[in-house]
């Protein structure tokens, strides 16, 4: 059975939340190719919102960001027009829509974006990572290094596809600082060697990842701001070193994140509960952890720990759209279908049964 815990109310930012479970942010490049969220993507986030936060799949601020084929866009008057008919359908379910914004960085190839060009990164190092295209696996190129003006459009890219997110109608955004993605490859030594004030020290490879949540927050709100952070995560070439460098990193990091008041702090977690114990310390707002390999009976564990707020879903929800009523009444739960992750149309992403179609 579920602890009770699970099924508390929780005010995070400007939401009521009926419960301390939610919707984890997870790509399945169903958008259409200019990055324009459909019907069928409007039908998947409403299915799953009785989670009450949906915090939707890797969204780019702009052409650059992108690194997948079919991922989903927020900086243009189309995508603007999908994501609404998603935030349409989860409100009409009373869920709150939290949109991901994720700049990909060097994680990317030029077959999969629309502009083709080369990936942009903190340096030009490459992720030496395969990456899926339309002719098969290719690996990740050496990216072009980002200028100091280009770190500026960047930001303010990524303050417009707030805007954008807000515009369609998301309760607010979750920064994606996490996963080998472009806010992680400046916090991390082996894939940013800048000279600058955004590289070397750990306070300036701090730097770009707080001035984007600074600018994200005054245009929209800290109360309607979310930061994803993955503190040791090895993804996408990522090495950040020892655990004490680890540490020394994110607690500078946190420290001052924790300084905007943004509405919650979102740790995909890889093991170290000491440090996850001094984010909760410090941080003000809510926190949400994600561990792999959670057990049903362990989703709660964070909470009861009082080391997190918030227990996010990824596969039990991707698998079971009314994940939440299966939890009350402890009832079976459907396996995923690796098959049907990524790409495709409703097999495998809007036609898992239901309890009440079983």
């Amino acid at each position: 059975m579920t602890s009770p815990s699970l099924w508390q109310p929780f005010t995070l930012g400007r939401v009521e939340l009926p419960h301390r479970l939610a919707l984890a942010p997870m790509t399945r490049n169903r958008a259409n190719p200019d990055g324009t969220p459909g019907p069928l993507v409007a039908t998947y986030y409403g299915q799953r919102a009785s989670l009450g936060l949906v915090i939707t799949e890797g969204t780019q601020p702009s052409d650059d960001g992108q690194g997948y084929p079919n991922t989903p866009g927020i900086y243009t008057p189309a995508h603007i027009e999908g994501w609404s008919n998603v935030a349409d359908a989860v409100h009409a379910e009373r869920g709150a829509l939290f949109i991901q914004l994720m700049h990909v960085g060097r994680m990317s190839h030029p077959d999969n974006t629309t502009h083709h060009r080369q990936p942009v990164a903190p340096s030009a190092i490459s992720a030496d990572q395969d990456m899926f295209t339309a002719t098969g696996p290719q690996k990740t190129p050496v990216p072009r290094e980002l200028s100091t003006a280009d770190i500026e459009t960047t930001i303010a890219d990524f303050r417009h596809a707030a805007a954008s997110a807000i515009a369609a109608g998301a309760d607010g955004v979750e920064i994606h600082g996490a996963n080998g993605y472009l806010l992680h490859q400046f916090l991390s030594p082996n894939s940013n060697h800048r000279a600058d004030q955004y590289g070397g020290s750990v306070e300036n490879r701090s730097r770009f990842v707080i001035e984007v949540a600074a600018a994200v927050a005054e245009e929209i709100g800290a109360d309607r701001v979310g930061i994803r952070l993955s503190p040791s995560m090895p993804l996408g070439g990522i090495n950040e070193g020892d655990i004490e460098s680890v540490r020394t990193q994110y607690t500078h990091l946190v420290g001052e994140l924790a300084a905007l008041n943004l509405a919650y702090l979102h740790v995909h977690h890889v093991g170290d509960d000491e440090l996850l114990r001094s984010f909760r310390d410090v941080w003000p707002t809510a926190v949400l952890v994600v561990r792999y390999g959670r057990t049903r009976e362990q989703i709660a564990d964070d909470i009861d720990a009082d080391l997190a707020d918030i227990a996010p879903l990824g596969k039990f929800a991707l698998a079971n759209p009314d994940v939440v009523e299966r939890l009350r009444n402890d009832a079976p739960l459907n396996d995923v279908d690796p098959t049907t992750l990524y790409g495709g149309g409703e097999t495998g992403y809007t036609d898992y049964p239901t309890l009440a179609r079983v």
